[in-house]
């Protein structure tokens, strides 16, 4: 088989190709076998007709056409692996030549991978959390913890924010009364927003014996009429916190002072942030260079995208035992809207695939064929698998080249994570050796399990 290929306009190439007449008959030969399977012929078992009084009585014509659509793919195949073409979307195809006889010659001209600039990556400004608490939300959480331990206390004023307001209250739709919204000696916590957000704006400023009507948006959107509240004020309580003291510390916690009480939390907090942090580098570091990216976006890619996102949540359904059609009914969308839904941040996904592999080749990351063996040979190592053979196979099926491609996609993020430059929510900068202690706390935690 030979081939060649020719670089078109609006990224395509056309691969040309041409099977010889040996070649092909193999093809043909098998097409017969198949066809000598579906018809019977005097004195032979079905599938035993031999070919050419199969090709007697219906013509060779038929066993080439046969060949031709079953072998068709695998000749493409070939040829977009012999060439190493990036396809993102199904060939054209048109035989010019082979369809009685001789060689089979046919173009093929086909959509693939664009290059896309992604100016400015080098100089990425990404805002992520800032990995460390801050003094005032330290104080916040202990006073959190204090709030767990607060007495009650009725005070004759007027309501405000965060404190406990006992009350009878009545909720109607229409003439009915709403199941779970009508009860006595109701302690609601002022500001919670618990129940209907409309309560804290009307229970603001009561005192108690005093009572409130209202109306509220009905949890469900399809219901235009609202709810109606009545509500009686029996008392106001305000919390009264515990002293913060060392005192306090023993009692309600595992610490001896409020100093190591304070110490323990701030760690704790850090270690949520910095994780919470880390993993913001990276989502915030591709949507960032997503937004470099102005080139047009082949359809096809994002197509392509929208359709395995939809296959990889029909995957996790059937494992979980869901039906598809149920869960679109349960969540009252559509195939149709699904993929609706899926097309931003496919787009965006395809976009960073692109503007990654830009970074690789700009920045050198491109694994080398030494690269590639290793991460074979760390492929087949689990198995027991011959990492020469492992190659071989993915070399035939063409994952070479997507390897090479997962790796510089891998190199390239790790390269614009490692450089961009971060800072809060305040557009301060944040110090990298925060970050970094969480990878070191966990080294060290894994080194003292073993």
């Amino acid at each position: 088989m030979k081939s060649t290929v020719e670089t078109l306009d609006d990224n395509r190439v056309k691969l040309s190709v041409e099977v010889d007449e040996e070649t092909f008959d193999v093809a043909v030969d098998a097409a017969f076998k198949r066809i000598a399977k579906e018809v019977r012929m005097p004195g032979f078992r079905p599938g035993k007709a031999p070919r050419r009084l199969l090709e007697a009585q219906f013509g060779s014509a038929v066993g080439r056409e046969e060949a031709l659509r079953e072998a068709m793919p695998e000749y493409y195949a070939q040829a977009v692996i012999e060439h190493d073409v990036d396809v993102v979307a199904p060939p054209e195809i048109e035989i010019t030549g082979g369809q009685e006889d001789g060689p089979v010659q046919f173009d093929a001209v086909v959509e693939i991978r664009p290059s896309v600039s992604a100016a400015g990556y080098d100089g990425l400004r990404v805002e992520i959390p800032n990995p460390v608490a801050s003094a005032e939300e330290i104080d916040e959480q202990i006073d959190n913890l204090r709030r767990n331990f607060a007495e009650l206390s009725v005070v004759e004023r007027a309501a405000a924010d965060e404190d406990h307001v006992t009350i009878d209250i009545e909720a109607t739709h229409g003439d009915e009364p709403v199941p779970g919204l009508t009860t006595t000696d109701y302690d609601y916590l002022l500001g919670s927003g618990a129940v209907v957000p409309e309560i804290d704006e009307n229970l603001r400023g009561v005192s108690a014996g005093d009572e409130v009507e209202f109306s509220a948006d009905h949890p469900d959107p399809e219901e235009e009429e609202p709810l109606q509240f009545s509500i009686t004020v029996k008392e106001v309580k305000e919390a009264v916190l515990p002293d913060l003291d060392d005192e306090f510390a023993k009692a309600n916690s595992e610490f001896e002072t409020v100093e190591d009480l304070r110490a323990d939390m701030a760690d704790r907090m850090n270690t949520m942030r910095i994780q919470q942090a880390n993993m913001a580098v990276q989502q915030n570091t591709a949507e960032a260079l997503a937004a470099l990216v102005t080139d047009e976006i082949p359809e096809s890619m994002i197509e392509n995208e929208i359709n395995a996102r939809i296959q990889d949540l029909v995957q996790r359904l059937q494992q979980q035992g869901m039906d598809v059609g149920a869960y679109l009914d349960a969540v009252g969308q559509t195939a149709e809207t699904l993929a609706a839904e899926f097309r931003e941040p496919a787009e965006q996904a395809v976009k960073v695939d692109l503007a990654l592999r830009s970074v690789a080749d700009l920045q050198g990351l491109v694994p080398e064929d030494d690269r590639i063996d290793e991460v074979i040979a760390e492929m087949a190592g689990p198995s027991g698998q011959d990492p020469d053979e492992l190659k071989a196979r993915l070399a035939e099926v063409g994952q070479i080249s997507a390897l090479r491609a997962d790796l510089a996609k891998q190199a390239a993020m790790e390269w614009l994570t490692d450089n961009v430059e971060l800072v809060d929510e305040d557009g301060e900068a944040i110090d990298r050796e925060a970050l970094e202690f969480s990878a070191r706390g966990a080294e060290e935690d894994s080194e003292e399990e073993e």
